[in-house]
């Protein structure tokens, strides 16, 4: 006689089938958009591996200034890190073998947030790699700006100075303006180069250096006088320039923050790769102006 199973223990018995196939293969669909995550994750962090190739080279090629080249590194690292540390969780979650409901719904919220995540790694990968694309440098001939043995410009240079800086000031517009959810920090530098002319004593020139070393040394060498004075010369550029942005109207709103920094290089070679400059050469009496923009972290 053939036994007749009750309808209730069957519409149990499907049930909880049921109801423990929909884990499985919610676990399936889950671990799979991770690994989908983890794979576009390991694709960045190789476009992270080429931007630091290309900052060095713009490094190496006085193409960036030392405050901009730091951030970047860091900002590389830290996003490097953020990839890996989301890579580590997710590999557990992958491996892990999750079948009751409970698990499945931490599945769930692991992928939203690593979706989430992912979104933001993007932004920054692109951003870094749009900014160290660009041309973030502008080469101001000192001869141009300033008078022999003068780190101060004339009146007359002033009333076009503009025309020195609004290149570099319409591409930080343009690249704000590209980026407009992004609360920005922008930093402008200027890097005052000399050549290795000798300063002579008997000049006013000689004095007024002389006098601003004096914390450093009573009996200055002439590197030391070439440096003070393309210090002075990249200072009245940050000066200038400070001037000239006070006229614009600001069009970048998100930029929170605002650095300018100077520095004087004196004797140094503005391009490391010239092997032909010479002690006079004018080509060495530059200020080499610098922007960089960077997300506030």
């Amino acid at each position: 006689m053939k036994k007749i199973v009750p309808p209730a223990i069957v519409i149990i018995s499907l049930c909880f089938y049921l109801f423990s196939c929909v884990p499985q293969k919610k676990t399936v669909q889950y671990k799979s958009s991770l690994s989908v995550v983890d794979s576009q994750l390991l694709v960045h962090k190789k476009e992270l591996q080429v931007i630091n190739t290309k900052r060095q080279a713009k490094e190496d090629a006085n193409e960036i200034d030392d405050t901009s080249n730091n951030r970047i590194k860091r900002y590389i690292a830290n996003t490097q890190i953020q990839i890996d540390t989301l890579i580590g969780k997710n590999s557990i979650l992958i491996g892990e073998t999750i079948i009751d409901r409970s698990d499945w719904k931490r599945l769930q919220y692991a992928l939203i947030s690593s979706q989430k995540s992912l979104t933001s790694i993007t932004d920054r990968v692109n951003f870094i790699n749009d900014l160290i694309e660009r041309n973030t440098v502008v080469k101001l001939e000192q001869d141009v700006l300033f008078g022999p043995g003068q780190y101060r410009v004339s009146t007359d240079v002033t009333k076009m100075i503009g025309n020195f800086f609004e290149p570099a000031a319409k591409e930080i517009d343009m690249f704000t303006q590209k980026y407009p959810s992004f609360p920005l920090s922008l930093v402008i530098t200027a890097k005052g180069y000399a050549d290795a002319t000798t300063i002579g004593e008997g000049s006013s020139l000689y004095k007024d250096l002389k006098d601003k070393l004096k914390l450093e040394t009573d009996n200055p060498t002439p590197t030391q006088l070439n440096k003070a004075l393309s210090n002075e010369r990249a200072k009245e550029v940050i000066e200038l320039f400070k001037k000239f942005s006070a006229t614009r109207a600001a069009n970048g709103t998100n930029i929170k923050n605002l650095l300018y920094v100077y520095e004087g290089k004196g004797e140094n070679f503005p391009n490391p790769k010239a092997t032909d400059y010479k002690t006079d050469d004018p080509r060495r009496r530059v200020v080499l102006l610098f922007w960089s923009v960077f997300p506030d972290e």
